[in-house]
């Protein structure tokens, strides 16, 4: 058995200034900037959310912009076994922590670890 939810909504952004794509997501969006340099590499900036929210990221990409979603886990293997089952392919292992998946749709999501401190309420449980 394991768990599985929607965790994370990612803006991936071509651009060289992710403090100007933040800025704007920020407004748009009503979240203040919580970090434009989440990780130090100048790529990941995060805007601020309830615990109940899904988080909202920003991704400096080489892409074009577009946005995907993360599906969080207890187990990661289980997880994308079970997706792989409904369709899904996998796409990349990056850095040892996530994976980039595809849907039969065509669509890029990631499936990673825990996000948050509390993993939780709202969670899918599957056997």
């Amino acid at each position: 058995m394991h768990h599985s939810r929607l965790c994370t909504v990612v803006i991936d952004c071509q651009t060289d200034d992710l403090t100007q794509a933040a800025t704007f997501w920020s407004h748009a969006l009503g979240k203040s900037v919580v970090t434009v340099d989440q990780d130090g590499d100048g790529r990941y900036a995060e805007l601020a959310t309830e615990e109940d929210e899904p988080i909202i990221l920003l991704q400096r990409v080489q892409h074009e912009g577009r946005v995907h979603l993360d599906i969080e886990t207890d187990d990661l293997d289980a997880e994308v076994a079970r997706l792989e089952k409904l369709g899904a392919t996998r796409v990349a292992f990056v850095r040892d922590r996530w994976w980039v998946m595809q849907a039969p749709s065509g669509h890029r999501f990631c499936v990673v670890r825990p996000q948050r401190e509390k993993f939780g309420p709202h969670l899918n449980r599957w056997e």
